[in-house]
């Protein structure tokens, strides 16, 4: 009888196990999707920024500076994402990621900005539909990092508390990095557009 008993609690403790296992997987795979979406967000608004330069450079011909700044940012956000998109949740690689959007933010904050001194710029339709799309990804972004964020919290919040700790240190799940944009007041609020 003891034996079976024993046998059954080992039974119970291994299903239990599992269990845990396998919910700190359905939530690792849950934050890398969400930071798929993120990808797949961040990836379209690089892919844009191209576009809105060539369409500037013919009015902006006195704001090179601005320009070169504009691709350079865009460049170096999009090898980061390249790399995150690798190893999603990595502190290291998150931080890489806030602080490379943060800048892009920044410089195309500036080059609309300058924008505004070129009413003829602010006319052109093509400049115009690029804000609206650069705007809708804008947004876009935020909800892909909050749906990340939010994935992450719920994988960490398993990983440390008891009992799946236990599961996560015997199969080394670790703690992830939330995804914090350097200039984050800035990339949440979609950017300014005003053709008065």
């Amino acid at each position: 009888m003891e034996m079976l008993l024993i046998i059954l609690v080992l039974l119970a403790l291994m299903a239990i196990g599992v269990w845990l296992y396998n919910r700190l997987i359905r939530k690792r795979n849950a934050f890398r999707n969400a930071f798929a979406q993120i990808d797949v967000q961040l990836k379209r608004r690089h892919d844009l920024i191209p576009n809105l330069v060539e369409s500037v450079k013919g009015y902006m011909s006195h704001e090179r500076e601005t320009l070169t700044e504009v691709i350079e940012a865009r460049n170096s956000a999009e090898q980061v994402r390249q790399q995150a998109s690798g190893t999603p949740g990595d502190p290291a690689t998150m931080a890489e990621l806030g602080r490379a959007e943060g800048t892009l933010g920044g410089v195309l904050s500036r080059l609309f900005a300058l924008s505004e001194s070129y009413p003829e710029l602010r006319a052109s339709e093509n400049f115009r539909q690029l804000q609206e799309e650069l705007t809708s990804t804008e947004n876009r972004v935020s909800y892909a990092r909050q749906a990340y964020n939010d994935a992450v919290m719920k994988y960490n919040n398993a990983v440390q508390t008891v009992p799946s700790n236990a599961v996560a240190s015997m199969f080394n799940f670790g703690v992830v990095a939330m995804l914090e944009f350097e200039d984050r007041e800035q990339l949440q609020q979609a950017p300014r557009v005003s053709f008065s």
